[in-house]
Protein backbone atom coordinates (compact mmCIF):
# COMPACT_ATOMS: atom_id res chain seq x y z
CA UNK A 1 0.00 0.00 0.00
CA UNK A 2 2.72 2.47 0.95
CA UNK A 3 4.77 1.65 -2.14
CA UNK A 4 1.76 2.37 -4.35
CA UNK A 5 1.29 5.71 -2.58
CA UNK A 6 4.95 6.58 -3.11
CA UNK A 7 4.65 5.56 -6.77
CA UNK A 8 1.61 7.79 -7.26
CA UNK A 9 3.42 10.67 -5.58
CA UNK A 10 6.41 10.22 -7.89
CA UNK A 11 4.09 10.19 -10.93
CA UNK A 12 2.45 13.42 -9.78
CA UNK A 13 5.83 15.11 -9.26
CA UNK A 14 7.07 14.03 -12.70
CA UNK A 15 3.83 15.29 -14.24
CA UNK A 16 4.26 18.65 -12.52
CA UNK A 17 7.83 18.92 -13.82
CA UNK A 18 6.56 18.13 -17.33
CA UNK A 19 3.89 20.84 -16.99
CA UNK A 20 6.56 23.34 -15.96
CA UNK A 21 8.79 22.38 -18.88
CA UNK A 22 5.89 22.68 -21.33
CA UNK A 23 5.00 26.12 -19.99
CA UNK A 24 8.61 27.25 -20.22
CA UNK A 25 9.62 25.90 -23.63
CA UNK A 26 6.45 25.53 -25.75
CA UNK A 27 5.87 28.75 -27.65
CA UNK A 28 2.65 27.80 -29.45
CA UNK A 29 -0.41 27.80 -27.19
CA UNK A 30 -2.26 25.01 -28.99
CA UNK A 31 0.79 22.77 -28.96
CA UNK A 32 1.28 23.45 -25.25
CA UNK A 33 -2.33 22.52 -24.53
CA UNK A 34 -2.03 19.29 -26.52
CA UNK A 35 1.19 18.36 -24.75
CA UNK A 36 -0.39 19.08 -21.36
CA UNK A 37 -3.36 16.89 -22.27
CA UNK A 38 -0.97 14.11 -23.27
CA UNK A 39 0.89 14.42 -19.96
CA UNK A 40 -2.39 14.27 -18.02
CA UNK A 41 -3.53 11.15 -19.87
CA UNK A 42 -0.20 9.39 -19.39
CA UNK A 43 -0.12 10.28 -15.69
CA UNK A 44 -3.70 9.08 -15.18
CA UNK A 45 -2.88 5.82 -16.92
CA UNK A 46 0.21 5.31 -14.78
CA UNK A 47 -1.73 6.09 -11.59
CA UNK A 48 -4.46 3.64 -12.56
CA UNK A 49 -1.82 1.03 -13.27
CA UNK A 50 -0.53 1.47 -9.70
CA UNK A 51 -3.92 1.66 -7.95
CA UNK A 52 -6.04 -0.96 -9.73
CA UNK A 53 -4.09 -3.99 -8.41
CA UNK A 54 -4.83 -2.78 -4.88
CA UNK A 55 -8.57 -3.04 -5.55
CA UNK A 56 -8.24 -6.52 -7.05
CA UNK A 57 -8.98 -5.33 -10.59
CA UNK A 58 -6.32 -5.99 -13.22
Amino acid sequence: MISALIGVLIIVVVGAICFWAIDKFATDGRLANLLKLLVVLICLGAILQRVLPLTGTY
